[in-house]
């Protein structure tokens, strides 16, 4: 995968990340069990963090230009990455979905 177009593509806006879709379906679990922290120095920040309860939290990255991308009408919701961390920050689950959990 290249990381250095990842880390470029916020929201998935200039479709870079779309790049890597197959590449990601073979590697995606492989991060179960890895820490936020790692998940973060491989594909930055997410573009979304949506915290469940105390016990899970969900980070988001977008494959397809998300609502956030200006200039970008969205007609169907975005693909995206969802990596879903329990309550000791590490990865149970990775999902490559169009659907909010």
């Amino acid at each position: 995968m290249n990381m250095e177009n990842w880390k470029a593509d916020h929201y998935g806006c200039k479709g870079l990340r779309m790049q890597d879709l197959e590449e990601l379906e073979r590697l995606k679990n492989s991060f179960l069990g890895v820490d936020n922290q790692a998940l973060i120095k491989t594909f930055g920040r997410p573009d979304r963090v949506e915290l469940v309860d105390k016990s899970q939290t969900f980070f988001f990255y977008f494959l397809e230009p998300s609502n956030a991308c200006e200039g970008v009408e969205i007609e169907k919701e975005p693909l995206r990455v969802l990596f879903r961390l329990n309550a000791i920050s590490k990865v149970s689950e990775v999902t490559i979905t169009t659907l909010n959990p």
